[in-house]
């Protein structure tokens, strides 16, 4: 527990986060890997030249002194970002390091203006707020690997099939090398892969959301390539996966994790929106949803440039023939000549409230200006915020 006095000290550096926080968050990272840089095999490269990761970091810092005297309020945050040091196997020996990194560059960014006592004060709310961390990170290693079919750190996985899906998207289906049992997951969590592609000089992590129901065979990711634009580089690992990864291929994975999961409990209709990509976790509960909820009424809408980009079309129209308590939409930005469509341009709230119930959940996953949009269009219906759950692909944002 924290005394008063540290309480009140952090709490004043409150405003001086909310303009500093970035600037000390890159500065940390930036120590960090200097003095570290087997950490470098951990950390996603690309977040960090993209200022994505230290974004991050200075809001969930700014949480944490804003709420130093109810850390529980905070606990959902900690939980989740609790699963993706669980699934990229932050240990606790790593908390000491982040720690004399981050009080480090609070004196470099602030200078004179970050006095010993300010330093003191930040050290010791640290030292609380990492033990909060490891405790639930503790608890999440044990579970992930004496859970049926779980295991510890990373597991080979056999690619049994790779399926292209669209013009920029592949399925990969994953079996386990030692052919026993896989553990099962809730209906939008997402497993870990670890590669080293050849010439480069760490491993690269990422988090893929599972994108078939929860089954006792195999996993199945699908993923984007991220090919090289004028403001960022390609992606490593979605590149070496569609190039270098083949039928036959061994990939490391780690268990399951993630918070953003089916509520399977109710009976409510459900509206599930996706954008690009973030179809994966939605076809996920899609699928469970039809076979798990067969009386539950389901909207699914998914939202692509054209059909070039739109991967599992056939799968999800099969999907809806088959089953009388399914309704799936399309919309594209720019259909191409002759392809068929239910919307042309974006979703709006007039069109969303045309062909959904505002009843209903709303899970919703996509590229941030989407989900923008989405969130926006459901706050403005005055859908309650319980009833609408959201993912973020990589450090959490705003919307």
């Amino acid at each position: 527990m924290l005394d008063q006095q540290t309480i009140d000290i952090i709490k004043s550096t409150v405003p001086v986060l909310e303009v500093h926080g970035q600037d000390i968050t890159k500065t940390f990272y930036q120590t960090m890997f200097r003095n570290h840089p087997e950490l470098l095999n951990i950390f996603n490269h690309a977040n960090q030249r993209q200022g994505k990761q230290s974004a991050a970091l200075a809001n969930a810092v700014y949480a944490a002194a804003a709420h130093i005297d109810r850390l529980e309020e905070i606990l959902p945050v900690v939980v989740q970002i609790a699963h993706k040091h669980r699934a990229l196997g932050i240990l606790p020996e790593h908390y000491p390091i982040v720690g004399q990194n981050l009080l480090a560059a609070i004196k470099t960014v602030l200078g004179d203006a970050a006095t010993d006592e300010i330093i003191d004060a930040w050290g010791r709310a640290y030292g609380v707020i990492a033990d909060a961390f490891i405790g639930v990170e503790q608890k999440m290693y044990e579970e992930a690997e004496h859970q049926p079919g779980g295991w510890e750190g990373f597991r080979p996985f056999v690619v049994e099939r790779k399926v292209r899906e669209s013009e920029l998207i592949t399925s990969f289906y994953l079996k386990p090398a030692d052919s026993k049992a896989i553990a099962s997951f809730e209906p939008g969590q997402y497993i870990t892969v670890r590669v080293k592609p050849e010439g480069q000089e760490f491993t690269h992590l990422r988090h893929y959301s599972l994108s078939a129901a929860p089954n006792p065979d195999y996993y199945r990711i699908t993923v984007k390539r991220e090919d090289a634009a004028a403001d960022k580089p390609a992606g490593a690992v979605s590149t070496y996966l569609h190039e270098s990864v083949a039928e036959g291929s061994v990939l490391d994975i780690s268990a399951p994790a993630g918070v953003f999961v089916l509520d399977q409990t109710k009976d409510t209709p459900v509206v599930l929106l996706s954008g690009g990509v973030g179809l994966t976790p939605m076809v996920s509960m899609l699928e469970t949803l039809l076979k798990n909820s067969p009386e539950r009424e389901v909207v699914y809408i998914h939202a692509a440039r054209s059909g070039v980009y739109h991967a599992m079309r056939d799968h999800v129209a099969e999907l809806t023939r088959q089953h009388a308590n399914l309704k799936s939409y399309l919309v594209y930005e720019s259909p191409e000549q002759d392809e068929v469509c239910d919307k042309t341009g974006y979703l709006d709230l007039a069109w969303l409230q045309q062909v959904t119930d505002p009843n209903s959940d709303f899970y919703f996953c996509g590229p941030v200006p989407f989900m923008r949009a989405v969130n926006e269009a459901l706050k403005s219906w005055g859908i309650p915020a319980e009833r609408t759950h959201f993912e973020f692909f990589g450090p959490a944002d705003n919307l």
